[in-house]
Formats: structure tokens, C-alpha cells, sequence
């Protein structure tokens, strides 16, 4: 079982300014985030699809990653697939001090990311709680925000999901960023059964893969495994919906795209699911949601653009808008990222953080 990974560190917009890359080095970050393979030797494929060597493929990427322009290369597993609850979460905390309470937020396993931004509710984080918690979701809630001294919280969990993709568009342009593909149903949020086998699969491939000719081989070794079963159990799982994909997942600011805003908009009820798959169609809007609307909140769709700059992003909101004639909106700018990891599933951390504070 691979160790839990390490808290991510405070990055203000400040730091890790963007790194000089090629042409090549884009084709392959485009590659590595969208058409990484489930196959014995993924690098093989990616390298042919950028017209270069497997090994030169391989040695780019660990270069990427040396120089903290990819994250991780790791599997994307879905998180209401396997049961966990989860939540966005916009917390009012002293502005004065956001550190202290963003300090004290990230130390439980399930937050996953944790934003500073400019509004009144001025932290914002995702959380996700194990199946069998015994605190759950709100009361986990209730001893973070006590702990954080948060003057309150408002809960925006997920009532419809229409897009969640993370890919950073490295070739094209602003125009690129702003137009559209094909729009998609709502996706289904229900749980869906596995067994030991699965948590046994999960547990020994989450995490950073290593970047070496056969990545999955170490994890089917690990399960006594045939390197051919392992992957085909992994198709299997992914046909399930318990696993997304595999992926690069990159530093945002240090690929270059130094600016993420969150558009909220103001939907009609009637229009919601129209509206939500017209949004999420554009290529710079990387997650679609539909979120419960409050007396003093009445934005319903929320997403998610990532710009190389505030004006990208406002441009691709602006498209947005042009395309659903939906005007009525706010947009929310990150200032400094306290958090931002990918979740390890049915590990020890969260019993361990529930017995601490319970």
C-alpha cells in the first residue's frame, strides 16, 4: 500500500511562476491529460500520437514533473461512485487571518482542494467523508467549522453533475478555450457496488504512478496479479464508473494558466438542465454543476474556467453567456491556493482524524 501523500503546501498566485515550454512539451501534456491509456505500456501510445520515441516520452515527462509542471501521473477514481459523501463548502472565516482556519480545514483527509477567494465567503473548499463515517458529512462540518471559528458556512453539495474534466487546453488559444463540443447528458451521481477486490485495486494504484515503461505493472505485482488481468480490471472498472481515468494532472500556474474563475449564474428553474449541458460543453469549463440556491445566493449552475489570464477566463464566461443568453452571474476569483491534492481512498487518515475529534 503506497503512503498517504503529503499535505499540500500554501502557493499564493505569487508563486511558481509559469515555465518556458515547447511545442512538444504541449502536445504531450495535452496527450498525458486526455488519452493516457489503460494498456501494458501507455507511454508507447502517447509517444506515437506526438510523433516521438516512447523513451523520449517518457524522459519529457519526468522533466515535467521535476520541474513541477505535472502534478502526478495517477488514476482519477469517482468518489460518489465508491460512497463517500462530498460537499463544496464556501465558509466566511476572518479575513484577516484565512490562513490559520484554511490550516486547520486542511488537515482532514477528504479535502481535496481549498481556495482563498474575493467574496464575503471567502474560503472555499471541497470535502468528502468515508461510507462509513461516524461523524458524516454535516457533523464533520460542525467540528470544522467550531475549530476554524468560521462565522458560518453554506453548503452547496452537488444536485446535478454536468461536467467534471480538468484538462488545461496547452495548443490552442483563447478562441480555442471559449468554443464548443459536443454537449452531454447530466452524469449519474448514485453509488455504485464493488467489492474487496476493487478497495484492494484502488489501494494499490491511487497515488503518483511512476513513470517507467510499464506504470501499471508494479500495482499488478503487488496483488499477485497477471499484468493482463490487472488492466483488464481496470477497463472493467472504469465501465462501472468507479474509476474515470488515468491522467497527468497538472500545476495550473506553472503550465501557465495563472487564473481560475468560478462563474455562479442565476438559471431560471425550468432551464437548469438545458442550460447546465450548454455550459458545459465549452472547452474552458473544466466542472458544471447545479448547486441548492440560498434567500441571499440564488446562483444555481456554478463552473469552473481556467484561464493563461482573469481576461481568458472572463472570455470564456463571456461565451458562456453569449451561448445560453444567460447574463444575470458573478465570478469569484481564486487568490491563493491553501490546498490542492488528489484524494487516497480507504486509508487509515480518515478514522484516524474522526478519533482526534470526536
Amino acid at each position: 500500500m503506497r503512503a498517504p501523500a503529503a499535505v499540500a503546501k500554501v502557493r499564493s498566485r505569487s508563486d511558481g511562476a509559469a515555465v518556458p515550454l515547447d511545442a512538444l512539451d504541449r502536445r504531450l501534456l495535452n496527450l498525458m491529460q486526455g488519452s493516457f491509456p489503460i494498456a501494458r505500456r501507455p507511454y508507447e501510445h502517447v509517444a506515437a500520437r506526438a510523433g516521438v520515441g516512447e523513451q523520449e516520452a517518457m524522459e519529457r515527462v519526468r522533466r515535467l514533473l521535476q520541474k513541477r509542471i505535472i502534478r502526478q501521473v495517477t488514476p482519477i477514481f469517482d468518489t460518489r461512485a465508491l460512497g463517500y459523501s462530498s460537499m463544496l463548502v464556501a465558509a466566511k472565516v476572518d479575513p484577516e487571518y484565512p490562513h490559520r482556519a484554511a490550516q486547520i480545514i486542511n488537515s482532514h483527509p477528504g479535502v481535496s482542494h481549498n481556495y482563498l477567494r474575493n467574496h464575503d465567503f471567502n474560503l472555499w473548499f471541497t470535502i468528502a467523508t468515508e461510507p462509513d463515517s461516524k461523524l458524516g458529512l454535516d457533523g464533520t462540518l460542525e467540528v470544522l467549522a467550531r475549530d476554524a471559528q468560521a462565522e458560518s458556512i453554506r453548503k452547496l453539495p452537488t444536485l446535478r453533475l454536468f461536467k467534471i474534466r480538468m484538462d488545461l487546453e496547452m495548443e490552442g488559444d483563447t478562441e480555442a478555450l471559449a468554443s464548443a463540443v459536443e454537449a452531454s447528458a447530466p452524469v449519474e451521481l448514485d453509488p455504485q457496488p464493488y467489492d474487496e477486490a476493487d478497495v484492494a485495486v484502488i489501494r494499490a494504484l491511487q497515488g503518483d504512478m511512476p513513470v517507467v515503461a510499464e506504470p501499471y505493472a508494479p500495482a499488478a505485482a503487488s496483488l499477485r496479479m497477471r499484468d493482463e488481468d490487472f488492466l483488464s480490471y481496470l477497463e472493467g472498472m472504469r465501465e462501472r464508473g468507479l474509476l474515470r481515468r488515468v491522467a497527468a494532472i497538472l500545476y495550473h500556474r506553472r503550465a501557465g494558466f495563472s487564473a481560475n474563475g468560478m462563474g455562479v449564474w442565476k438559471v431560471p428553474e425550468e432551464r437548469i438542465v438545458e442550460v447546465g449541458r450548454s455550459m458545459a460543453c465549452v472547452r474552458g469549463i473544466s466542472h458544471c454543476y447545479q448547486r441548492p440556491t440560498y434567500e441571499d445566493w440564488p446562483y444555481s449552475v456554478f463552473t469552473m474556467a481556467h484561464g493563461r489570464s482573469k481576461e481568458e477566463c472572463d472570455a470564456v464566461l463571456d461565451a458562456v453567456a453569449t451561448q445560453t443568453g444567460i447574463q444575470e452571474r458573478a465570478t469569484l476569483y481564486s487568490s491563493t491556493e491553501f490546498k490542492k491534492i488528489r484524494l487516497l481512498y480507504f486509508t487509515e487518515d480518515f478514522k484516524r482524524w474522526e478519533s482526534q475529534h470526536t
